[in-house]
């Protein structure tokens, strides 16, 4: 800076010295400014916006696609099983409707549907495969709205009166059939002959397609009527277990006791979260860890903003000289570099939030985009079970962000302000 500058910024100084005076500002925006012989300490600088930039859009991307996954997995799961499972203990499950009147009446529970599971292999005269057959009521498979509400051909309705069943989508698409086409279901326990057990052969017409947008769900499961379930697995008038669905499935914790009470002795009780712990634990745990690691890229950024301040510390020795002996405080010196080192880190964490926000509005459009270009499959259903890249950005976890990174911004420019705050202005203009 030329000295005219400085000594008509000083004057100002000692006119004005109240913390963070126009005169401080004014320093700091001409020491972001690029000049000649300032090139790489402005090329520093702008490595410094672009790491904090880049950082903190990172992060926000990779925490809301985390969060999404998690979120997506979430009401996959729970959208098709109950919250709460009660099964009877070494016995057969046959008096169920009592069970069902008492676990219904607790505060806070809104279905109870009873259930049978199965599997069997899935036939037709092209192909065949495995599947887990679900025995539900009419009642029971409308409330579950993952299935209920993304039936895309047939419909459900008179489903407890006909022998149809309903198929998941990429099922019924591996096996080349559709509504009204009929699939032959075999299971291994049949009826018991002379000759040992026989499997048990029958066909079922297709009435309704599901697509719930869970490859793993959609390509193996298939809905029967409950009675019929009992019929094709030879249970009688028994069922395997009762599922509750509950007003806040993660308050699930809270309202167990209460269903333990009124289904009484000899009955097993577990929520969702027992079932799937291990599962979502992970999840979690790859969630901080990937948070953690991310956050090197905002210090690296955030050392950038250090060695760039040191350097135009030692670059405007003599201003600083100047400055001081035309009545700067040591105060003002140090806020000048402190505005100047934090103007990087807070635009660059704005705009990285800015960016981040815009591009997970936008992922699964920007994934396609992507896959387009590469002519490659980027988010294959069949290895990450979801349709469709989720991103759900979560405020509390953005703001830690920002916070973190303006934190950071300021922290980083600490050491090079106080530096240039205690510089001697004799030894700065020995040799001018």
């Amino acid at each position: 800076m030329a000295t005219g500058t400085a000594t008509g910024t000083a004057q100002a100084a000692h006119l004005n010295t109240r913390p963070f005076a126009p005169f401080e500002w004014l320093l700091a925006a001409r020491y972001l400014r690029a000049r000649r012989k300032e090139g790489f300490i402005s090329v520093i600088a702008g490595f410094s916006f672009l790491g904090i930039l880049l950082g903190v859009a990172t992060l926000i991307i990779v925490m809301a696609v985390m969060n999404g996954f998690r979120k997506e997995l979430f009401n996959k799961i729970l959208g098709v099983n109950g919250h709460v499972i009660v099964n009877r203990i070494n016995a057969d499950f046959t008096d169920y409707n009592e069970p069902i009147e008492r676990l219904i009446a607790v505060p806070g529970v809104r279905h109870v549907v009873p259930l049978i599971e199965g599997q069997a292999m899935v036939s037709t005269p092209t192909q065949a495969t495995g599947a887990v057959i679900r025995g539900i009521p009419e009642s029971g498979i409308k409330v579950l709205p993952l299935v209920a509400n993304n039936v895309r051909f047939g419909t459900l309705d008179g489903f407890d009166e006909q022998e149809g069943i309903a198929v998941g989508l990429r099922l019924a698409n591996s096996l080349r059939v559709n509504v009204g086409d009929s699939i032959t279901l075999v299971s291994p326990r049949g009826a018991a002959t002379p000759f040992g057990t026989a499997p048990r052969i029958k066909p079922y017409k297709i009435v309704a397609l599901f697509e719930m947008g869970m490859s793993e769900y959609d390509r193996t499961m298939i809905f029967m009527p409950l009675m019929e379930a009992q019929k094709y697995f030879s249970r009688g008038r028994s069922v395997d277990v009762l599922e509750v669905l509950v007003d806040q499935p993660d308050d699930v914790q809270e309202i167990t006791g209460f269903l333990r009470q009124a289904a009484g002795p000899g009955f097993h009780i577990a929520d969702w979260r027992q079932r799937n712990e291990s599962f979502f634990t992970v999840l979690e745990v790859e969630r901080n860890m990937m948070f953690i690691i991310l956050s090197i890229i905002v210090l690296v950024a955030a050392f950038n903003i250090i060695s760039g301040l040191m350097m135009l510390v030692k670059d405007k020795g003599r201003d600083i000289g100047i400055l001081r002996t035309m009545g700067a405080t040591q105060g003002a010196i140090m806020r000048v570099f402190l505005i100047t080192g934090a103007s990087i880190g807070v635009v660059g964490t704005l705009a990285g939030c800015l960016l981040g926000i815009l591009f997970c509005w936008r992922i699964d459009e920007i994934r396609q985009f992507v896959a387009y270009l590469t002519r490659t499959k980027l988010f294959d259903p069949e290895v990450y079970y979801l349709t469709k890249l989720p991103a759900d950005i979560n405020m509390s976890t953005t703001a830690s962000i920002v916070v973190m990174a303006l934190v950071l911004s300021v922290l980083a420019t600490l050491y090079p302000s106080w530096r240039a705050s205690r510089l001697d202005p004799v030894e700065a203009l020995r040799y001018e």
